[in-house]
């Protein structure tokens, strides 16, 4: 029996808060081992999120292909479940190119269908249903859920709108709490897990100045032309970065307090994504991976 035949395709997996440096360190490695990177952002999947979203540019790809960047318009309610399907076509590609996947971004819930044993209910959305949610205050949703599958709720923050939304739908369609629909899965690849990190402190520090320079590289102004363009769609108004610049233009707020809430804002968002992390055991925290200590 050829036992090859069973071993299962290497990924390098690299994870961490948002501000920890994992677009550089991807980059330097993906250099070292021949690999080519595949965004896990939730975010830089929509094209023109830019600066607020800390989007590498062309000069910061430094000619390493990346993936999963710039793929739809904001107006597109891009899922985990299209990016599971999507970014495993991308590892496909790479693997069958001879070079190696490095994925790289700070959305646990990518991670978990991608890489992971979580397996997403296959459930179609109910478009109508969820407008009639939208339409609904975020609390009373979140209330809501925590009396029909509280498992679920307990999993979700209770300020994610979205994700709230979704597993009321699920529940509506299947007649099921979302907990008993989710899954699990047998991983489909071998994944090195390496994880960036810095001191809170340090890692607030970085934070702080990555919205000083967000400020001055002209988030207001891209801001106030996606406004332009897309008017306020959700994905926009509700993403971190344009939703504090969207109320200093709509005069609800000063720049100051604007800058200041961004990065609260950013603080929380690096809080819960280390708490989400931090569940992986297989996660090694700022090691390299054996291939570059050859």
């Amino acid at each position: 029996m050829n036992l090859t035949t069973n071993r299962k395709k290497k990924v390098i997996a690299i994870v961490g808060a948002t501000a920890s440096g994992k677009t550089a360190y991807s980059i330097e490695l993906a250099k070292e081992i021949g690999g080519e990177i595949i965004s896990a952002d939730s975010r830089l999947v929509y094209k023109g999120f830019n600066i607020a979203c800390a989007k590498p540019t062309i000069e910061e790809q430094q000619g390493i292909p990346h993936h999963m960047i710039d793929i739809v318009e904001p107006e597109c309610d891009y899922s985990a479940g299209l990016y599971e399907i999507d970014a495993k076509k991308c590892i496909e590609d790479i693997i069958l190119r001879g070079k190696t996947p490095v994925i790289a971004g700070g959305t646990g819930l990518y991670y978990r269908v991608l890489l992971e044993h979580y397996n997403l209910p296959k459930v179609e959305p109910d478009f109508a249903y969820r407008e009639d949610l939208k339409k609904e205050d975020t609390a009373e949703l979140y209330e809501r859920l925590t009396k029909l599958d509280p498992i679920c709720a307990a999993r979700i923050d209770a300020n994610d709108k979205k994700k709230i939304i979704r597993a009321l739908e699920v529940i509506h369609i299947t007649g099921k709490p979302m907990s008993e629909v989710q899954g699990e899965k047998e991983p489909e690849y071998e994944v090195e897990w390496i994880g960036r990190n810095y001191p809170r402190a340090e890692l607030y520090d970085r934070i702080n100045k990555r919205v000083d320079l967000m400020f001055e590289n002209g988030i207001i102004e891209e801001t106030r032309n996606l406004l332009s363009i897309h008017g306020r769609i959700p994905n926009l108004i509700y993403t971190i970065g344009y939703q504090e610049v969207t109320a200093y233009l709509d005069g609800i707020i000063t720049l100051e307090e604007a800058k200041q809430k961004l990065k609260q804002n950013t603080r929380n968002y690096a809080k819960r994504q280390l708490t989400w992390f931090r569940k992986n055991k297989n996660i090694k925290w700022n090691h390299y991976p054996e291939k570059l200590k050859k």
